[in-house]
Formats: C-alpha cells, structure tokens, sequence
C-alpha cells in the first residue's frame, strides 16, 4: 500500500480525478491536505509520495528522489500564487509582508523577487489563517491555491502580482512550484514505478477530460466553468521538460544567493 499526499487545491484536482477514474487505484491510499502539511508528513515518513512543495526537495535533498516528467508548474501567470497589494510592488521596500502558511516555495519565490528584482528590503510574518485582504500595518499580502483564487475573483482596488508571471517575465523560464517526490527507501519499489508511469499517463490524458471534469468537482460552484477551465488550461502544466528543469536550478540558485537554503541540490530522479 502506498500512502499518497493529494492537495487539497483547484491546480492538482484534473489530474488526481484521472488517475482515479482511468487507473486502479486500490493500492493506494490517499491523504488530503495543504502542500506544508504534506511537507511534514513526507518529510516525518506519514505519507511515502505527494506532489510537494519544490523547495521541500532543496531543504532535504537526500531525503528525497523526484518522479520524472511531473510538476505543477507555470509558464507564465499562474493565477493562484498572488501578491495583494495597496501599494505598487516596487514600493514595498521597508514594509511588513504579511504571508501565506501553507507554502514555503511561494514565500521564497516573493522574498527573490523583491530583494533581487525591486531591490526592497521587507520584514515578513505569517498571516492568521483566513485572512483574506492586507490588514494592520501591513500593505501587502501573499495568497497561494484556493485562497488566492477566491480572492482574485472579488472586486478590489487592490494591485495584483501574479508571482508565476512576475517570475518569467524577469528570467523566462517557467517556474516549478510542486514536484512529485517519494521518499529515497521506497523509490525502487514496483508500486512506486508503476505509480509514476501512471501519472505521466494520467498527465497526457488530462486535457481531453476537462470538460468531463469541470462538471463535477467542488471548485466549480465558485469559479464558475469557464473560468476553472481556462486556469486549467491557461495558467496550469504538469510538465517537468528540460525548460522547466533548467527554471528550477535557477530557483535554487537565487535561493542559495539570498540564504534560504544551504546549497543548489543536483536533481535525483526515480529510474
């Protein structure tokens, strides 16, 4: 039996509803939550493989071994990893960022590019769950997944940066905010291969079912079907080609020049 992390966000929910409805699935059990939450549970061994946060593989290199050929990634905007703001980005400089909890890869992706793209020079301190706006003595807040959706759709006076497009504009690479990693003792299991031959089959199989999946998921009811839709199709890539990869050792490479991580991990993927 293998224990499977599945996010709870609108981005993985086509190609987790493929996989359980093209694939067997009853060697698998599969435990919900936020990709922090599931973070810990890979990390603690409660969960042997999930799409995970892609700084969690930098934080814990030989811990880890990368399923080939999947991510949750953005070529541009990304539609759900948003900077809300009631001033311009680039005069945030000295102010208090409020953040999102459930992702370590977002907040350090926003801490690059303010220093190094708008050279400001910010505090930073987690935001009480559910807020929803930029509050207190704070101008700015990040909102990643659900929350960042459910925000952009209401009317404000607020600026918006999408930190997926912020990204690409500024290096051209798409940026990988997930991977799927499994824990290094079960990544020469069968089940384990066998597993990520069907995801990359799921993956293919994912935009001739949108259509079909729109129609009966929960995020629908507040999205509203042409708008999930195009986030699908639009904003959302499960791709993990030479271009990403090259994107995401840039990442690490300006997390490793600001200090938030100790060194640029080689990427180690499953055979």
């Amino acid at each position: 039996m293998l224990n499977i992390g599945q996010i709870e966000y609108a981005n993985c929910t086509p190609l987790f509803q493929v996989l359980r409805e093209h694939f067997s699935c009853s060697g698998y059990e599969f435990i919900s939550g936020v990709p922090a939450e599931l973070n810990r549970k890979l990390l603690d061994g409660a969960i042997d493989v999930c799409p995970s946060s892609s700084i969690e593989y930098a934080y814990h290199p030989e811990c880890y071994s990368i399923l080939p050929h999947l991510s949750i990634s953005s070529i541009g905007a990304v539609g759900s990893v948003l900077l809300f703001s009631r001033v311009p980005i680039e005069d945030l400089n000295g102010w208090k960022i409020l953040l999102s909890s459930e992702s370590a890869t977002s907040v350090n992706l926003l801490k690059i590019l303010l220093q190094q793209r708008y050279d400001c020079v910010c505090r930073y301190e987690v935001a009480p769950p559910s807020t929803a706006l930029p509050c207190g003595d704070s101008p700015a807040l990040l909102l990643i997944g659900d929350a960042a959706l459910m925000a952009s759709i209401k009317n404000s006076d607020l600026f918006v940066y999408d930190l997926g497009e912020l990204w690409h504009s500024w290096t051209g690479y798409p940026f990988v905010f997930a991977l799927w990693l499994c824990r290094n003792e079960i990544a020469d299991r069968i089940e384990l291969k066998e597993l990520s031959r069907r995801l990359v089959q799921a993956k293919i199989l994912v935009p001739q079912h949108l259509e079909q999946i729109v129609l009966c998921t929960k995020e629908v009811h507040w999205m509203g079907i042409d708008r999930l839709l195009s986030y699908w199709r639009d904003n959302i890539s499960y791709h993990l080609d030479k271009q990403a990869q090259v994107g995401l050792m840039f990442y690490y490479e300006k997390c490793f020049e600001c200090g938030l991580i100790n060194s640029v991990p080689p990427l180690r993927f499953t055979t």
